[in-house]
């Protein structure tokens, strides 16, 4: 069998790591083989590929952030005020995260990123070795490779030779971008090859506002992508465009962007999720489920849509509708630490006590982060208080506390329970401590308002 072919079958059977070193074979004997080395590049890249609009993090704050937000913006209008506190039921209120995100049933996916990915260390110095030879052109010195040393030769890379090669430029860009994390040359190789095809392929603009992105150029990435968006209508660009305005902080742009995609794209679960996401972040909860069912009639495998649907329902006092939706969740094959926390919610509060301690005992089980362990904890103090065990369900917190110092719930509840066993001043050397942790903690300025007032 050719070997080039072989290669190829192992690409597309997703043998990543064997299709590389078939590659390797053909390059050692035809050094400027074009076809074995852009599919040796293909591989190396889909190894280590993460989506990048799926593990974008949203950044709180930047010190180098010069798109300055109003400090009283209207409400409804800003993605970085806390809600919460103006609603018309604050103790009804979601909780959330420590960035502000209200927490659902599931993962977001731009919580993690996969280890090994160079979009973790962009940026990142990296030593190259050189090599020189007088008899091949320095287009072409690029693609010898020594055995020990790195793929490509930046030393003789000439990007202007490649950038006018569609089939080369394009999978060169995304091993830059992805496999490497080298913005320099990721961006030299997009600018050019957008001057060679006269800004006329909507492709390498998208690419030249990843890499804008990157770099933290909000502003030119917004025009590189109304830019795209005129020539070629794509899902990809308005979600990339949604993004752009969320970072910016203007959510009724982002909205009004995903509207537009939904009239070319009707019934995208993409657009529909993306909508429902920024819904949930403007604490709006009746539209963001609206969403999220509308997503769910379109893809009914849709884990975060049907996971979300199950808090809401939750959060209006039904956890039976909500154990309905994570057992639907649990049955497609998902088993984790915050599922199985939910799970044991949902049967403590629907009065399905034979199974909320084997739930919590399951979370715990799988779970690997402190914080988790610790959230799991302080769920179970409330299934000690429901028990009417007092005593263990202050041990209960204590577990929580020694995973998480910084929780401030589970010192909150704590004074609570040594208040009602008649330790005041425990109580309230407790809610001062969670009082330092969250100053705006509606039910710790309570507590110490009825201590006072007592």
């Amino acid at each position: 069998m050719d070997k080039f072919y072989e290669a190829l079958s192992l690409f597309r059977r997703r043998k990543y790591d064997l299709c590389i070193d078939k590659c390797t074979e053909i390059l050692d004997k035809q050094p400027l083989d074009q076809a074995a080395w852009c599919l040796k590049m293909r591989a190396m890249t889909q190894r280590v590929y993460v989506d990048d609009i799926e593990t974008e993090d949203a950044f709180e704050s930047d010190f180098f952030d010069t798109n300055i937000v109003a400090t009283a913006p209207r409400p409804g209008t800003s993605l970085k005020i806390n809600t919460a506190s103006t609603s018309e039921n604050p103790f009804s209120a979601r909780p959330r995260a420590l960035t502000g995100r209200p927490l659902t049933g599931v993962v977001r996916p731009g919580t993690q990123k996969r280890p090994g990915s160079s979009l973790e260390a962009l940026g990142t110095a990296r030593p190259f070795t050189s090599q020189s030879s007088r008899t091949i052109r320095l287009g072409t010195a690029a693609m010898l490779s020594q055995k020990d040393g790195p793929f490509i030769q930046f030393s003789n890379f000439n990007i202007n030779k490649y950038a006018g090669k569609p089939c080369l430029s394009k999978p060169l860009f995304e091993y830059l971008f992805y496999h490497e994390g080298d913005m320099r040359n990721a961006m030299e190789l997009a600018i050019q090859a957008n001057q060679h095809c006269e800004s006329k392929d909507w492709w390498w603009k998208v690419q030249l506002a990843k890499c804008y992105d990157t770099l933290n150029l909000i502003r030119k990435a917004e025009e590189q992508l109304h830019s795209a968006v005129k020539l070629q209508h794509h899902v990809e660009i308005f979600i990339r465009l949604n993004r752009i305005y969320s970072k910016l902080d203007q959510p009724l742009s982002a909205l009004n962007i995903c509207k537009a995609g939904l009239e070319i794209f009707p019934n995208d679960v993409t657009l529909l999720i993306e909508m429902a996401r920024l819904y949930e972040n403007l604490d709006n909860s009746s539209m963001s489920v609206k969403f999220y069912r509308s997503a769910v009639i379109e893809d009914a495998i849709n884990t975060e849509s049907i996971a979300c649907i199950g808090m809401y329902h939750f959060y209006n006092n039904q956890p039976e509708l909500a154990l309905r939706y994570y057992r639907r969740v649990l049955a497609m094959g998902a088993h984790s630490a915050e599922l199985y926390n939910n799970l044991g919610l949902c049967c403590l509060f629907s009065q399905q006590l034979d199974l909320t301690l084997s739930c919590f005992q399951r979370a715990l089980d799988l779970a690997s982060d402190p914080l988790i362990k610790a959230e799991v904890w302080y769920n179970l103090s409330h299934t000690a208080i429901a028990a009417g065990d007092l005593e263990l369900a202050v041990l209960c917190l204590n577990i929580s506390l020694s995973a998480d110092t910084n929780h401030a719930s589970a010192l909150n509840n704590l004074a609570v329970l040594h208040h009602k066993m008649g330790r005041t001043n425990l109580a309230r050397s407790y809610f001062l401590s969670a009082k330092t942790l969250e100053n705006d903690m509606i039910e710790v300025n309570a507590n110490l308002e009825y201590l006072q007032n007592k």
